[in-house]
């Protein structure tokens, strides 16, 4: 292994990665670690101020940023999301889908309403970003889509059915992508976390908390932070062979269980 080639292994300078959910919990985390690896980062949420107070964020830390306000569970906003995106830096490389909705009702009590505000966010409005961004990552030399999932897809979950299966679903997109777009030189994976410290989890009650952190191996919830390093080497060149994988981040929550 050459040194310099070592060293560059996770660099991002020159490309453009747009994270949708990226002013919060793990897309923020995700966002400051991909400007701190030299990528030009456009951050998407429903709420303008937050993409601001970000932009401005990860502009004072040295980087390339831009600010979008995006409802994913629209389409009309993730084509508006991709043209600004463009317009603005000339080019995608990079997508990550973390926006979600972990909106639980129990089975046998669930609404249409419900379901259909779960699926659109946590489903359609990642595959058809990537969908929207397909030209521009086609024209990338390298690539790279990483789908936010979550341990859950992977086990039994009471009352957030409908977040599980939408997330289990996007496992099985990530994988179909894999092997699509291979073709056009596209990596897709999923990065899959455990129970993380962030607005989602601490809007539970004090007794789930401390369950999801006993159950893992590690037992306990982690930093949004320790998502970076995953997510780096899944779009980066560190991760030039990966493709079609789900990277469990889970403190060993799935193997646990």
């Amino acid at each position: 292994m050459d040194a310099e080639k070592l060293r560059t292994l996770f660099d991002l300078t020159g490309r453009v990665a747009v994270v949708t959910g990226g002013t919060r919990g793990i897309g923020r985390a995700i966002a400051e670690g991909f400007v701190a690896a030299g990528a030009a980062v456009v951050v998407a949420s429903r709420k303008a101020d937050a993409c601001a107070e970000t932009e401005k964020h990860l502009k004072a830390m040295g980087g390339q940023a831009l600010g979008v306000p995006t409802h994913v569970g629209e389409l009309a906003a993730l084509r508006a999301l991709v043209e600004r995106t463009v317009s603005t830096f000339g080019r995608i490389d990079i997508v990550v889908n973390d926006a979600a909705t972990g909106l639980a009702q129990p089975l046998g009590a669930m609404t249409p309403e419900a379901w259909g505000k779960s699926f659109d966010v946590n489903l359609r409005g990642p595959v058809f970003l990537v969908q929207e961004a397909l030209p521009y990552l086609a024209a990338s030399p390298s690539a790279s889509v990483v789908n936010v999932v979550s341990a859950g897809a992977f086990l039994h979950s009471p009352a957030v059915s409908m977040y599980a299966a939408a997330k289990a679903a996007l496992v099985a997109f990530t994988r179909s992508m894999a092997a699509e777009y291979a073709g056009r030189g596209i990596r897709v994976n999923a990065l899959s976390p455990g129970a993380v410290d962030t607005d989602m989890v601490r809007a539970t009650d004090p007794d789930s908390q401390e369950r999801m952190a006993k159950a893992s191996h590690q037992a306990r919830l982690a930093d949004p932070d320790e998502m970076v390093g995953p997510a780096l080497l899944l779009a980066s060149d560190a991760g030039s062979f990966l493709t079609g994988q789900v990277l469990h981040v889970d403190g060993g929550l799935v193997v646990a269980r």
